[in-house]
C-alpha cells in the first residue's frame, strides 16, 4: 500500500466517521445524509467547478446549536470578463 492509497483510505474513513456522527446527532439515516451530500454537490456544481472527491461534510456543535459544515474545494476558476 503506497502513501497515496493510505491517504485516500484515511480521508475516506474520516468522512465515514463524520457521517456517522452527523447521523447520531440529527437522526438522519446514512442514506439520507449521502443523498443530502449528493444534492448539495449537484446544486453547487451547476455554478462552480468543484472537486467532488475532496468534499468533506460534517456537523459542528456550539453550545446547544448545531451547524452543518461543508468543505468543498473549488477547481480553478476562470472568469469571463467583458471589456
Amino acid at each position: 500500500m503506497n502513501w497515496f492509497t493510505r491517504k485516500r483510505s484515511a480521508e475516506s474513513a474520516k468522512e465515514r466517521l463524520q457521517l456517522v456522527l452527523v447521523h447520531d446527532r440529527t437522526d438522519l439515516t446514512p442514506g439520507q445524509l449521502e443523498a443530502l451530500k449528493d444534492e448539495l454537490l449537484k446544486a453547487i456544481s451547476r455554478y462552480i467547478d468543484i472537486d467532488p472527491e475532496a468534499v468533506q461534510i460534517g456537523l459542528e456543535r456550539d453550545g446547544r446549536s448545531q451547524r452543518l459544515v461543508a468543505d468543498i474545494p473549488l477547481r480553478s476558476v476562470s472568469r469571463n470578463r467583458a471589456g
